[in-house]
Order: structure tokens, then sequence, then C-alpha cells
């Protein structure tokens, strides 16, 4: 069962009924009754959640996107692009590595459609990245796959996550579960808000997808959906993340192994399971090699790698608390993905989380492999997004 830490987060931060932190707002919208004129209530929180603006960014052409598929050749995904798409910048209360609130930014990607024609919605969640001009809300070109997926009919979410966008300077809460769940749903919050107020009719359907940290993302999104209640977890069809370190310890166990062959005189200092024990001095250059093993030194981004501090602790219960994903009963589909080539999230990390859900209970969850040749870490991406259109197409309406 999650700690206290993600317990404290879904009491504060997801259960409803929270009648002193909302402000009720009427809007009269035709789109969203099913062509009716009855009155919409939107409920915009005073806290995360909260919408703090909109900016519209710009419109793409459906052929200036089949023209970047086509330039993509072979590692296109096999994706059909029916519409033009428009984005936005939403800007959004949410919560930091501290459980502060933070204002955040995230991308709303819309398909053009005719004013009667309603679409799912798609939340999806990026994987690391060290530059902020690479944020979803930064980075709108026809080939993203935040605009594709538009293209192809989703209403799209693609959170930023705290560090990048509007909040680039605040650490990135890297591996931390309740912050990173908190970036997403917010979003999601806040753009349901937005498009009720404007018109753009969803179809009562949600869709989770993400890869490698979006993987994570995903997954922890999950959690605290089926944690809370309200609209996201009535309307939560499908989640499919790829190659997420779900289980920490696990992906942190790999990373040391390969620190220790890299560095020969740490190897024979270090003794896997006994961390606890180092001195001071090893366990800061452990430290380090770890940081430099996952973030390279020209990132324009900071990134709060607390949770490495748990695990050359030994403190596996503040993993658990803190950072894990992966032991716990989802009710919804779940679709995992992994390359068993993977040396950046190791395969454990997905068959220990199809292991753990399943000795709770869980009976629709199932993790297929890459067939890429080597399955590695990038070399499945292309496949992770066939992947994700085959399952979303078996139940998406409206597209």
């Amino acid at each position: 069962m999650p700690g206290s830490t993600f317990i404290a987060f879904v009491r504060q931060h997801l259960l409803p009924c929270r009648a002193a932190l909302v402000l009720l707002l009427i809007s009269w919208l035709s789109a969203c009754g099913g062509g009716g004129d009855a009155p919409v209530v939107v409920v915009e929180p005073d806290g995360p959640g909260r919408t703090l603006g909109v900016e519209r960014l710009q419109q793409i052409s459906a052929a200036d996107m089949r023209s970047a598929l086509a330039a993509a050749g072979a590692k296109a995904p096999p994706l059909q692009v029916r519409y033009d798409v428009v984005s936005y910048r939403i800007e959004y209360l949410t919560l930091d590595g501290n459980g502060n609130q933070v204002r955040a930014s995230g991308l709303l990607a819309v398909p053009v459609k005719p004013a009667s024609r309603r679409s799912p919605m798609l939340s999806y969640q990026h994987g690391t990245i060290f530059l902020d001009a690479e944020a979803p809300s930064n980075a709108i070109a026809p080939g993203e796959p935040p605009l594709l997926l538009a293209a192809a009919g989703y209403l799209v979410v693609a959170a930023d996550y705290v560090g990048y966008g509007v909040s680039k300077g605040v650490p990135h809460p890297y591996l931390l579960s309740a912050p990173t769940a908190s970036s997403v749903l917010d979003l999601l919050t806040a753009a349901r808000n937005w498009r009720l107020r404007n018109g753009v009719a969803g179809n009562g359907q949600l869709f989770l997808v993400g890869y490698s940290e979006g993987g994570y993302a995903t997954l922890a999104a999950h959690r605290a959906i089926e944690a809370g209640a309200g609209a996201l977890r009535d309307e939560l069809v499908s989640v499919v993340p790829g190659a997420g370190p779900y289980d920490l310890a696990a992906t942190l166990d790999a990373l040391l192994e390969l620190v220790r062959k890299q560095n020969p005189v740490l190897a024979a200092l270090v003794d896997p399971g006994f961390l606890r024990r180092l001195g001071g001095t090893i366990r800061d250059e452990v430290r380090r090699a770890l940081v430099r093993a996952l973030l390279p030194g020209d990132a324009d981004v900071a990134f709060d790698t607390r949770f490495i501090d748990p695990y050359l602790a030994d403190d596996r219960d503040l993993i658990e608390r803190q950072s894990n994903v992966y032991d716990w009963k989802p009710i919804t589909r779940l679709r995992l993905f992994h390359g068993r080539d993977d040396r950046t999230v190791p395969y454990i990390s997905a068959t220990r989380t199809l292991q753990a859900m399943q000795l709770r209970g869980a009976t629709d969850v199932s993790l297929t492999d890459c067939t890429a040749v080597p399955a590695g870490h990038l070399e499945c991406v292309p496949e992770y997004f066939g992947f994700v259109l085959g399952v979303l197409g078996q139940q998406a309406r409206d597209l």
C-alpha cells in the first residue's frame, strides 16, 4: 500500500467536496451538453488545478504534420493525420517537490473539428529532457508527439512538469511520485475547466500514455486518479506506460552496477545492499557518480535528486513512500511495454510491476515486449508509439 507521503497527498489534493477551496462559475455552453443549452457548472479550485492563464500558440495544418511523418520515414508511428491542430499553453497551480503550490505550464492541443464533434482526452507524459526548449508547451513543431496525437483526433494535454516552462528554475522533482502525479492531474483539471468554458467538447473518455520518465509519470498519475474520486476516475479508460522506472530501487541497482563497471576504484569499495555502511567521502562520490550517469552537465534546468538519498541509506521504506509506483492494484486497463535489452531503465522494473500488481489481484494488466533488435531504450521508442495507437484504437471513440 502507498505510504504516508502518498496518503497525505491524496487527502490534501484529490479528495472531493473541498467546499472552502472552490469557486463555482456558471457558463452557458451549447457544445458541451450534447447540443443543448443547459448551464454547465465549472468547478475552479482555489489551489492545485486552478487555471491561471491560457495563451493561444499556433495552428498547424494537417498537411504540415503529414510532411513531418513522411520525413520521419520508418521511425514514424502508424498514425492517420485527420485534422489541423490548434495549440495552447495553459498555466495552472500545482505542487512542487516540497508540497508547496507553484505556477506550472503545459500544452493543450485541440483538433480542429466541426463544432458538434466530440473528442477523447489523452494525457501525454514526456520522457526526461534536459533543455527547457524541449518542454511540450515550448516545442511546437509538426512532428512533436502531442500534436500528432491531436491530429489523429484526440484532445491532448501534456504537462511541462515542474522545473520547465513557466516554472523553470524550480527544481524538477525527478522520480518523486506525489508532485509528478500532481503536475499531470492538475493540468487535466485546468484543461477541463478551460474547454468547458470555451465549448470544446470531450466524449467522456480519458487515456494516459508516456515513455521513460513519462511512463513513470503515467503510472504515478494512474495510481493517484484511482486513489481519488470524481470525473477523472470515472472517465479513465486505458493506461499505456512504456519503459518507466516504476520500481526505483531496481532501477538504481542496475544504474549502480553500470557505475561500478565504469569505475573500478568505486567497484572495489561499494557493496550493493550495504550502501549505508559507506563512509561519508565514498558515499558522496557514489552519489555524484549516479547523478552524472543520469544527468548531463549541459542541462539548463535544475533537478531535485533527493530520490537517490534513501537508496544510498538502504531505506527501502522511504523509497516506497517517496518514489515507487509499482506495488498497488490498478482497476483500469493497464498495458505495460518494455524492451528486454534496455540499459537505461532495466526490464526488471516492468516485470516486478506486473508481478506485484497481479499478486494484489489486478486482472487487467499485461506486459508487452518490444521486438526491436536490440530492444534498447531508444530503439523501442518508435514501436512504443505504434503499440499505443493500437491499444487506444481498440477503445477510443469519436476520432
